[in-house]
């Protein structure tokens, strides 16, 4: 494993979306052409599955130095009401032009961190959002929430609308490492958060876990997964830290790479963690992902209609998921948009009664075919092109170069298709990267990509 590891450990997408974001034709885009894709795509779906909705919500309190989303460091509450008025103006704007009122199947607040928010001004969120949406008879609603901050009212408040999951970001419990990426947060905060979700009703409850962040060492990794299992999480997301320290705006600069643990120390973090998960009962789902068998992700992957977007692994498929908020990107399955990141400008924009888009991409019918043999990979480790519609002109160059992870193990070719093995799973970064096609025309001089291992 230590040869796989140093051989395969290079820069690589982690495929939320597929072309991924650094390769979308601007060229071809344009806010009309958008409109008119969701517009189309909305009228195809809304009425048969709904759509998924997520919501940005960039304010933190304080800057955790391991994070690369998109948010806005304060603790001047005052700049929840006029964020909040933006974002039921942004959904109006959709709502004004696909002619129909949404039906939502899915809805998510991400961040940032939404327990900034008050429970008074996310009930006023959610009840604005449902003066222009319906809400479909089994729609999955969930929040990420920080352990520090969420209240029982929090809780109680979101449950009342229908939200019965929730994602703890918890990371890591020893000291040093919290220190390193400015996230204190003691267990027994989480124990507390973890609790209350229970007693407000939530059937599902997720913990967040890195391995590979600065400082880490084996022993913390193992400690942090013992402390995890004894509040018994119905999920929990034990996934690599991503170093980015050039994406602008985030803060991985309070150390540096030499603080990291090296590619093999971190895959022996990974094989020792899921090794713990396995023998408390926790199943594997897609990549970095584990579920107890009574969560509904562990049915979906069972029933192979797991899905994969921008907000990671889903019980439920949507065509269309339109995203509200600063950065937040929305996918038409045919084109993706992504929103203006800093916020006077988001402001700006829906004032003027224009939608906050600043780039997006046009899907050809080659990326069509392509994302569905990435998603199928990330979501069930197989894929297959006997079908003429998932069949592109360069796929034997594609099996040439797989060829290689087929004689490490990592792969097996079967008739028409391929399946990844159990050794190749924490590969499976890899096993896409050949399929990416756009990557491979084009592939980038400067850093773009955290490592796969």
């Amino acid at each position: 494993m230590t040869s796989l590891v140093r051989k395969y450990n290079v820069p690589g997408p982690r495929y939320t979306s597929y072309p991924t974001v650094p390769y979308w034709d601007q060229e071809t885009f344009s806010l009309k052409e958008w409109k008119a894709t969701f517009k189309a795509s909305f009228l195809e779906s809304n009425k048969r599955e709904g759509i998924s909705l997520y919501i940005h919500l960039p304010f933190c309190e304080s800057m955790c130095t391991f994070c690369g989303c998109t948010k806005r460091i304060t603790k001047n509450h005052s700049v929840e009401t006029p964020y909040i008025d933006a974002v039921l103006k942004e959904l109006a704007l959709y709502r004004s032009f696909v002619g129909e009122r949404p039906v939502l199947q899915q809805v998510h607040l991400g961040g940032g961190t939404p327990t900034f928010f008050s429970e008074e001004n996310l009930a006023r969120l959610i009840n604005g959002i449902f003066k222009h949406a319906d809400k479909a008879p089994q729609c999955e609603m969930s929040f990420e929430g920080h352990p520090n901050n969420t209240t029982l009212e929090h809780l109680e408040t979101l449950a009342s609308f229908g939200f019965k999951r929730v994602c703890y970001g918890v990371q890591d419990y020893n000291e040093t490492v919290q220190k390193a990426i400015n996230r204190i947060q003691p267990f027994a905060h989480v124990q507390r958060a973890t609790d209350q979700a229970r007693q407000a009703g939530y059937t599902s409850v997720g913990h967040d876990i890195i391995f590979g962040l600065p400082f880490q060492k084996l022993e913390h990794v193992k400690n942090t997964l013992e402390k995890t299992i004894q509040l018994f999480p119905d999920r929990i997301a034990f996934y690599s830290y991503a170093h980015v320290p050039w994406i602008k705006g985030n803060g991985q600069r309070g150390y540096d790479e030499a603080h990291l643990p090296t590619a093999e120390a971190k895959r022996e973090q990974y094989e020792v963690g899921k090794q713990l998960l396995a023998e408390a009962g926790y199943v594997e789902i897609g990549m970095d992902h584990f579920a107890l068998p009574t969560d509904d992700l562990y049915h979906a992957q069972q029933e192979e209609r797991i899905h994969r977007n921008f907000m990671g692994y889903t019980a439920s498929k949507t065509l269309v998921m339109l995203g509200l908020g600063v950065s937040a990107i929305s996918d038409s399955w045919y084109g993706f948009a992504q929103n203006v990141k800093g916020i006077q400008e988001y402001y700006h924009l829906l004032e003027n009664e224009i939608l906050p888009v600043f780039r997006g991409h046009l899907l050809t019918e080659e990326d069509l075919k392509i994302r569905q043999h990435i998603l199928n990979l990330m979501c069930h480790f197989k894929t297959s092109w006997e079908t003429p519609s998932l069949y592109f002109d360069e796929l034997p160059e594609v099996l040439i170069k797989l060829k290689e992870l087929e004689a490490d193990g990592l792969l097996i070719f079967e008739n028409k298709g391929l399946r990844v093995t159990e050794k190749g799973k924490p590969f499976v970064r890899n096993v896409c990267l050949p399929f990416d096609l756009r990557l491979q025309r084009n592939k980038p001089e400067t850093k773009l990509f955290s490592m796969t291992i």
